[in-house]
């Protein structure tokens, strides 16, 4: 694809409004054009790799996205410290606030992205899809709630018909959302997406949509210039998703005919045109697989977390061609024969899949992956990196590129495979069960995909616990000696009696309420002989080194990467893509504090939203008890058991501790 004639508009400086993967990703770009690059960062984010590669860097102050990313005062303030003459949103926070951009043209500022017009047309939802209908776009049934009666919300359910989705009109990103699938449950949906619309968006405004439940999640990239011409990239599918967020995406479809991308892209170019929309889009549609249908969802006024499929089958960088048409570069349409093959991302969350997604923020302990030919990687961290529980759990995209689909998939799954994350729990053996599962690369991809199949958030373990407890001892033993803590003359190992193999217990990390593995072990040369789970093993050990093994059990040998922190939790990765945390159980074990079972206590850190209950109120087993935010994303507090409340411990507003007992239960 090319653009034409000269700028009309000219910028050296351009600062990212943004964090993380997005903010290095338009650096890289930016870079590569010749210009300044200018990052901000919250407190948090003071040491995050975004800081630290860009030309110059600016201090926001606080913790919370308020407080910092979305502070359009203190944004426009850095960029005039700095010089900065354009400012690039990236995308979440400021990338889709009209007056945002509105600021920055009244600050002399060139916003990457539309007009503000433009924005706030499309970032009312219930008014987007009324303009979308007006432009030939086919849209769902909806009804907009004005009113705070539960009895106006009911007759609107009843238009719309079930089930249906009450989402947040100001929104997107799946919060402020719920799927209702009768009246029964509409009331707590309207009231819990209002409330975490308001705290997303500053707006609770909701409506509800007829849900269609065999849909994909079909979008088309567009762009817009200034002289009115409008032309699409394809389509791009994004229908794996947990809790209406995106998981999977890929570009092609699978399952659009040739005949229905023409269409979609036709209706898609002919809303861009009717907004006189300038720079990157998405339209996003329903997609019925079963007769070709697509009903108008929303527009994205903004580059979207998936645009690298995009750019990799088009052979595009949709970020430059950003820059080019905010200087007033005219767009000419690309050769459809230019896409070429398949290409599929993966957005790696820290978060457990098996706990329904409870995030798992923390220090990430290693974070390291191979450059492979055909595979790129847009990650926001690095090894020692803190994943607070103020942002989005996201720790990188990573995506691969094939002659066909299923050669993606597989590259793709075996460049996770190989990749080491070590001190966070992630999503990462869910997303390689999916890329090998029959089901999805036979295309059956629709939205309850991973409803359909709940074995994938906890996939079988792949582990040989036999070669990695091996591997996790022998170089443990393999760091004491060499740091002088054994001698030929004292073998490793506890022992008050004559020496017969060390005695020893170990806790399996990475498992979920993991019992403690006793463990007896001997070490003659390169034997490692050991005894756990009621059986003999004897392990063949070679390349010992302080980081690295070679054990061979049974005959199958496995190459270990192994790192040691601080002697207390040992990480083994195997070069079969299996990978474990293991922790020397102590002799002396410390005093715990134990509460009593059935308490609510927060899961993760996090912000208390809501209150559910009150001192002296009898609860039953299951019910909520208190609603938190973290990570954006909203988690409620449950009884454990049959109770009385006996005590309220937080308040709506309070920041709370991972495992703080909010409520107590006599």
């Amino acid at each position: 694809m090319s653009t034409s004639t000269p700028s009309s508009s000219t910028f050296s400086t351009v600062l990212v409004a943004n964090r993380g993967e997005i903010a290095r990703r338009v650096f890289r770009t930016a870079k590569a054009m010749g210009l300044r690059t200018v990052a901000v960062h919250s407190d948090p984010d003071a040491d995050a790799p975004h800081v630290h590669e860009a030309d110059v860097a600016v201090a926001l102050g606080g913790s919370t996205s308020a407080e910092s990313y979305l502070d359009v005062a203190k944004i426009l303030e850095a960029a005039r410290k700095t010089g900065a003459d354009a400012i690039h949103p990236g995308y979440g926070f400021l990338s889709e606030n009209a007056g945002f951009a509105e600021a920055c043209a009244a600050a002399g500022i060139a916003f990457i992205g539309p007009s503000p017009e433009a924005i706030r047309k499309m970032g009312i939802k219930h008014e987007a899809k009324a303009i979308a209908k007006a432009a030939g776009v086919p849209t769902l049934p909806d009804a907009l709630l004005t009113t705070d009666e539960p009895e106006d919300w009911r007759k609107a359910a009843e238009t719309v018909g079930f089930p249906l989705l009450v989402k947040a009109s100001a929104g997107g990103g799946g919060k402020g959302m719920r799927l209702v699938a009768g009246m029964d449950g509409l009331e707590d949906a309207v009231t819990g997406a209002r409330r975490e619309a308001a705290a997303a968006f500053g707006d609770g405004t909701v409506f509800l949509e007829r849900y269609l439940t065999a849909s994909r999640h079909v979008e088309i990239q567009v762009f817009g210039d200034t002289d009115g011409n409008a032309i699409h990239f394809g389509e791009r599918e994004c229908s794996v998703q947990r809790r209406h967020q995106k998981v999977v995406e890929e570009a092609p479809s699978s399952a659009v005919r040739p005949e229905t991308r023409a269409r979609m892209g036709e209706v898609a170019c002919a809303l861009v045109m009717q907004l006189g929309y300038v720079g990157a889009g998405t339209v996003e549609f329903l997609f019925d697989d079963t007769d070709q249908s697509f009903y108008f969802l929303e527009m994205n006024t903004r580059l979207q977390v998936e645009h690298p499929v995009t750019e990799e089958i088009w052979g595009e960088d949709l970020v430059r061609l950003q820059f080019e048409v905010a200087r007033g570069a005219l767009l000419t349409p690309p050769d459809p024969m230019s896409s070429r093959g398949h290409a599929i991302e993966v957005r790696l969350y820290a978060e457990d899949p098996a706990r329904k997604y409870i995030p798992s923020p923390g220090t990430l302990a290693l974070y390291e992956h191979a450059d492979v030919p055909g595979i790129r990687y847009e990650d926001g961290v690095r090894s020692g990196s803190v994943v607070s529980h103020y942002y989005d759990p996201m720790l990188a995209k990573v995506v691969a590129c094939g002659v066909t689909r299923s050669e993606a998939a597989a590259r793709l799954a075996a460049a996770l495979e190989g990749m080491r994350i070590h001190g966070l729990k992630t999503n990462r053996d869910q997303l390689i069960a999916v890329l090998r599962d029959p089901d999805f690369l036979a295309g059956a991809t629709r939205t309850d995909f991973l409803d359909l199949h709940p074995e994938l958030a906890a996939p079988a373990d792949r582990v040989d616990v036999t070669a990695h407890l091996a591997a996790a001892i022998a170089v443990s033993v393999h760091r004491r000696r060499a740091s002088g803590g054994a001698t030929a003359f004292a073998p490793a190992g506890w022992r008050l009696l004559p020496y017969d193999g060390a005695n020893a217990a170990w806790t399996r990390q990475d498992v979920r309420r993991a019992p403690e593995t006793p463990v007896t072990y001997r070490l003659d040369g390169s034997t490692l002989y050991l005894i756990h789970g009621g059986a003999e093993y004897e392990v063949s050990l070679s390349d010992v080194g302080p980081e690295s093994v070679r054990v061979t059990v049974d005959g199958v040998g496995l190459r270990c990467r192994v790192r040691v922190a601080d002697d207390t939790v040992v990480w083994v990765d195997d070069s079969d893509g299996g990978h474990s945390a293991w922790k020397p159980t102590p002799r002396f074990p410390e005093d715990t504090d134990v509460t009593g079972g059935g308490d609510g206590a927060a899961e993760v850190p996090g912000t208390v939203v809501a209150v559910a209950v009150a001192a002296g109120e009898r609860v039953r087993a299951g019910q909520v008890l208190v609603t938190m935010e973290a990570m954006k994303m909203e988690h409620q507090v449950k009884a454990g058991r049959d109770g009385v409340v006996r005590s309220v411990d937080c308040a709506v507003g309070q920041f709370v501790d991972a495992h703080q007992i909010l409520v107590s239960l006599a």
